[in-house]
């Protein structure tokens, strides 16, 4: 029996997200037949947008406090990192900041030690069905659940994805007819997502697996350019695992880390301060 089988049988299926994620990857196969350069170009920027979203919104600010920052400012980013399609901001952070207290041992919701695909993919459809959330938000995120607007973002999440699909959709429509409509919405919102699901998680998996390590930590996590690139600096993952808190993930002069860069840039616009760095 496959870990995969054993854990099925043991928590049983997320049927909610199973269906989501084979919806997502099924229409957005699409895409293919409704290519339009104007698609390609959204499809770009708010792929860097969403990503972007996650790896400063989500991770480096909600989960770790890398950085300080207005409340407004805290929600923007909440928000855009909704868009990404990796959950409601409380649980994904509840989730990453279970991950960093058991990684890659027993309790780590997505080790690789039980196989690339279940890192990746395949635990999004089966440990979910059995969590209690209460206690998981208790837990690990009783900071964040006394923000009500956090809160509210995390409540509104789907309802923020029905409007980014229609706000698509009616302004391609707009734009020029059905053709573009379709084109934009399918591009846009459904193959991005997919795009920006799959290189998100290759940070739970490949840079679990391979690359190379500045630091011993008592985790399986590496340092992987490739993911990194795709990821704006979330890949320099053993980086990150030796120093959690930091907002910046590349330790060396050559890791390029694109969400750092942003953070940096919002600080000399006054946007952020007592950014916290590698020791």
């Amino acid at each position: 029996m496959s870990v995969f089988q054993q854990k099925i049988k043991e928590q049983g299926i997320n049927v909610f997200n199973v269906v989501a994620l084979t919806f997502l990857h099924c229409v957005s196969i699409l895409a293919v037949w409704h290519f339009t350069w104007s698609a390609l170009i959204i499809t770009i920027v708010l792929y860097f947008a969403t990503g972007i979203g996650v790896t400063i919104g989500y991770h480096r600010l909600l989960t770790h406090s890398g950085f300080q920052t207005y409340a407004w400012v805290r929600y923007v980013w909440a928000l855009i990192g909704v868009q990404s399609g990796e959950g409601p901001p409380n649980r994904w952070c509840a989730v990453h900041r279970c991950h960093h207290k058991y990684s890659d041992e027993a309790g780590d919701p997505h080790s690789p030690k039980h196989g690339f695909g279940w890192a990746h993919t395949f635990w999004l459809t089966t440990p979910m069905s059995t969590v209690d959330w209460n206690t998981m938000f208790t837990t690990y995120i009783p900071d964040l659940q006394k923000d009500r607007v956090l809160k509210w973002i995390s409540r509104t999440y789907l309802w923020q994805h029905l409007v980014a699909v229609c706000t698509l959709f009616a302004s391609g429509y707009i734009y020029g007819g059905m053709d573009f409509a379709l084109s934009w919405m399918l591009w846009g919102y459904f193959l991005r997502t997919i795009i920006v699901l799959h290189t998100t998680w290759l940070v739970n998996s490949a840079a679990h697996m391979w690359g190379y390590r500045n630091y011993e930590t008592r985790d399986d996590s590496r340092n992987n350019w490739f993911v990194a690139l795709l990821t704006h600096g979330e890949g320099w993952h053993n980086n990150h695992h030796a120093e959690p808190v930091s907002a910046a993930h590349g330790h060396k002069w050559w890791e390029i880390d694109i969400s750092y860069r942003i953070i940096w840039l919002m600080a000399k616009m006054g946007l952020v301060w007592n950014i916290k760095m590698p020791k």
